[in-house]
């Protein structure tokens, strides 16, 4: 048989395995009516295990969810999760198989955290793959700059390529109003802002075993009330609902000469965010000595930079100990936002006992240590330092 004869054979029966999958996507599409589709820079995951959490109180919904951030999981209508195994890179064809299961757990409702970044994936996850009816947009800060940048603005315009067609869309970031709204317009959806302020109540928050914040709970809160959900329902199943391996985790460190408070914010590895959390935390703990322990990665140069620009002007601590590779950026800018040299320890290189014990080494009696930056390698071993010394 000719050469081209046997290529355009197989070229044909590629083309129909792929028309049967997509045909049968769109079968299993058909059968779950609802399709949530969370998206934004920071809180994806959080957000939408919230967002299931609560419409899992609804009666006579069968709700399943996959989150896509630090530990991939499928959570199914009854409560249970599972990892989401890859045999490589992720890949957003994954969602195709998790749509299938979704059908198969006899789901009516799937909410699904966005896996891509690149407008190309964002419009073809959005658009062919997931065709979602409600869309969520957390919030929309600096990272990602290399492939949805290079401004803020352009990253708005990529994030609401997950707009929903005759739809609605809730937002809790006010920057990009506009731009949303527009955007769902074109869409024929509807835009909803949804204002913390509006939605949280004093005590709300107290609910959690972990540390949440107001906007992501207001998001949730706003959709649950979007299915007919009351508030009371939609908090008491957020409450019960377990976190996210990414969320904002504290704990406490008793040492005979010392107390530590440690919060890992390695997972909101953009400045904004990490800002956000600082004032959160410093707030809680009046008083008490602060501790910015930054971690940099040889492959994440402009998140350092960004670090650099945010630490030591818009993020004051007592001490900041920097320690991964290619931290001197960050040392020279606090030098020149007139951090005293004796209150920055660069630790460039150290392993992670060095790092914990240069930690512990600090002089006060009670610290606040807020880990930043990047949490992949160094940064996760000094957490698991940290953690030992947790009782």
């Amino acid at each position: 048989m000719p050469l081209l004869e046997v290529s355009l054979g197989v070229t044909a029966t590629f083309l129909a395995v792929e028309a049967y999958r997509y045909h049968r996507h769109r079968r299993n599409l058909s059968r779950i009516p609802h399709r949530i589709h969370v998206n934004g820079t920071r809180g994806k995951s959080s957000v939408t295990r919230l967002i299931y959490a609560a419409l899992r109180q609804l009666p006579g919904h069968r709700v399943a969810a996959k989150t896509t951030g630090t530990a991939p999981r499928f959570l199914f209508p009854d409560g249970r999760e599972v990892p989401v195994f890859r045999a490589g890179r992720p890949n957003i064809l994954e969602q195709l198989r998790i749509v299938q299961r979704a059908v198969e757990a006899g789901a009516d409702i799937l909410v699904l955290e966005c896996m891509a970044i690149t407008p190309e994936y964002l419009r073809v996850l959005e658009d062919r793959i997931v065709q979602s009816t409600v869309g969520v947009i957390t919030n929309i800060r600096e990272d990602h700059l290399d492939t949805m940048g290079p401004t803020l603005a352009h990253v708005a315009r990529h994030l609401a390529l997950t707009t929903p067609r005759n739809g609605v869309l809730f937002t809790a970031d006010q920057r990009f109003t506009r731009l949303l709204e527009a955007e769902a317009r074109r869409r024929g959806s509807r835009l909803v802002v949804v204002r913390p302020e509006e939605w949280v109540q004093p005590g709300d928050l107290d609910g959690f075993s972990y540390v949440e914040h107001a906007e992501n709970v207001a998001l949730a809160l706003a959709v649950a009330q979007h299915f007919g959900l009351s508030r009371e329902q939609a908090l008491k199943g957020m409450w019960q609902a377990p976190p996210d391996p990414g969320a904002l985790r504290r704990f406490r460190i008793a040492l005979p000469d010392k107390t530590l408070w440690v919060y890992n914010a390695f997972a909101a590895n953009d400045p904004e965010s990490t800002r956000l959390i600082w004032q959160n935390v410093v707030a809680r703990h009046p008083g008490v000595a602060t501790v910015a322990l930054f971690v940099a990665r040889k492959d994440r140069p402009q998140r350092t930079e960004a670090f650099a620009r945010l630490l030591g002007r818009d993020l004051v601590a007592d001490r900041y100990l920097l320690a991964g590779f290619v931290v001197h950026p960050v040392a020279a800018a606090l030098r020149r936002h007139g951090v005293p040299a004796d209150r920055i320890r660069n630790l460039e290189g150290q392993p992670a006992d060095r790092v914990v014990q240069a930690l512990l080494s600090l002089p006060a009696r009670e610290l606040l240590v807020v880990t930043m930056g990047n949490i992949v390698g160094l940064g996760q071993e000094i957490v698991d330092r940290l953690q030992a010394l947790h009782p």
